[in-house]
């Protein structure tokens, strides 16, 4: 009994060591006295696989060690340093699930794997060293120690570092799903119908238990209270919950009473959403020839459904009033139309009030009219006959100004005349002159015509001799006997025919 103070001396200092470097963040190697208590501390209570506990080394000296009674707090602690002490540190490899960022800035998630799973934490100095934040579905490495949140004694990992091990089999089946409908062109934006603004009706696939549906019907009977809401009931999570909830698609598109169709349902985990990355409800959600806006989980939430849809809202309350246009929205848009109208009528009525007030102006009575066209046509004669002799006297000015120039520069007659008739005598002779050699030359060449003449000619006996063609014929060889002739004589002419033809020599 001798060295039980002893060892109650080296294990309570060597937890409030533990305790002291976990108060204070220390998560490094023990140095020093630290180590040496471990080392002692594993030697003593610790075998290569099995973890020796006695209470009455835990306990204070006392004269009835065996009597020992322990606090839950105390034996929480107890085995927290235990954990502690055994795995000091260790890489531990599984999926992230759960995974939860507080707004103190720690990371709260699962690890696990195909047959368990642990709680693990990592605390806001550790993971703002990292360049990324880990997603659910994800496979990572973990270097952590394990510890006990003693006030619910439950153990956890304490995660001090994380590296990539490949992504987590739900969430390789996701990738390659989605990149399997995104090659046949299922998320193409241009193959998404727009969402009807004014619809009459509202569908709603979602769970009648689900809050996401409570979540849409509140927000239906707030913003658009005249839109009827018809809900098409599906489990939303577990097994089977996907080909329930393409039957109530197809429920819906059968029925055809719905404008726009919402699939909706709240957040929760990669497993939970699961039911919402089925192929086949993909598939359908694409067919759908009712515009389909797809409201599932929260915002940082992506599922397959979220990118087939015509219209992806990051949650059911987002969902349902994207799918249709506010009443009080609605109302405030008649209400600015009808202004808008108003305003529209009024100019239109002032236009015409000024137009008729315009017209009203130079409408007058029969009588003024004839009145002002009478006063018009007096001035125009008074005016005309004002511009007539005006006119005139101009004109009789002008012409006795002519008549004075034309007077003075009018000629003697006398004198004229006798000049025009020395001018003519003049004339006279100079052409006698001019035409006596012309005259002679014409006669001279009417002497030489007379003679030449052909008819003076066979007016002395000659002939003209020309055949059948009207030819002259000038050789006796053209001829043959019986060829008939004209002769064309000073007086008359005559036919002959040849009997006989010679060649002068």
């Amino acid at each position: 009994m001798t060295l039980k103070p002893f060892f109650c001396w080296v294990f309570n200092s060597l937890r409030q060591g533990a305790v002291d470097c976990l108060n204070k963040g220390y998560t490094g190697a023990p140095s020093g006295l630290s180590r040496v208590r471990l080392a002692l501390f594993r030697r003593t209570f610790f075998t290569s696989s099995t973890v020796v506990m006695n209470p009455e080394f835990f306990a204070a000296p006392s004269a009835e060690s065996s009597d020992v009674v322990l606090s839950v707090a105390q034996l929480n602690r107890q085995v927290g340093n235990l954990l502690e002490g055994n795995f000091s540190r260790i890489w531990v490899r599984g999926e992230i699930s759960n995974f939860t960022q507080a707004a103190s800035g720690h990371w709260y998630f699962t690890i696990k794997d195909e047959r368990a799973s642990v709680r693990a934490v990592m605390f806001r100095g550790r993971a703002q060293t990292l360049s990324f934040t880990p997603r659910a579905g994800e496979r990572f490495e973990f270097r952590a120690t394990v510890t006990l949140y003693e006030p619910r004694g439950d153990y956890q990992l304490q995660v001090e570092t994380l590296r990539r091990a490949g992504q987590g089999d739900l969430h390789e089946a996701f990738l390659r799903l989605k990149e399997k409908l995104a090659a046949e062109g299922l998320f193409d934006p241009a193959r998404k119908r727009p969402i009807a603004t004014m619809p009459h009706a509202v569908g709603v696939v979602t769970s009648l238990a689900a809050a996401a549906l409570r979540d849409v019907l509140t927000s239906m009977a707030r913003r658009a209270p005249h839109v009827r809401v018809i809900v098409y009931p599906a489990p939303v999570q577990g097994e089977g919950a996907a080909a329930k909830l393409v039957q109530a698609l197809q429920t819906a598109i059968d029925r055809n009473e719905v404008a726009t169709l919402l699939l909706v349902r709240g957040g929760g985990s990669l497993e939970d959403l699961w039911s919402f990355n089925d192929e086949a409800l993909a598939r359908a959600v694409a067919a759908s020839p009712i515009p389909v806006i797809s409201g599932v989980g929260h915002e940082t939430d992506f599922t397959i459904c979220d990118f087939v849809a015509d219209l992806r809202a990051p949650t059911p309350t987002a969902a349902a009033e994207l799918s249709c246009t506010a009443r009080q929205r609605g109302l405030d848009q008649v209400g600015e139309l009808l202004i808008h109208l108003e305003r529209q009528q009024r100019r239109v009525l002032e236009r015409a009030a000024l137009r008729l007030d315009r017209a009203m102006a130079l409408l007058v009575s029969p009588q003024q009219r004839l009145q002002r066209q009478r006063l018009q046509i007096d001035d125009l004669q008074r005016r005309l006959h004002q511009a007539t002799r005006r006119r005139q006297s101009l004109e009789s000015t002008r012409l006795a100004m002519l008549n004075t120039r034309l007077t003075a520069a009018l000629p003697s007659v006398s004198r004229v005349r006798r000049d025009l008739d020395r001018a003519q005598q003049r004339l006279v002779a100079v052409g006698a002159r001019q035409l006596r050699a012309p005259r002679a030359r014409l006669d001279a060449a009417v002497l030489t015509l007379q003679a030449l003449n052909p008819r003076k000619i066979l007016g002395r006996g000659y002939a003209l001799v020309r055949n059948p063609h009207g030819e002259l014929v000038k050789n006796a060889l053209d001829l043959s006997i019986g060829d008939r002739l004209t002769l064309e004589l000073g007086q008359g002419s005559a036919d002959v025919e040849v009997f006989k033809s010679s060649r002068l020599l």
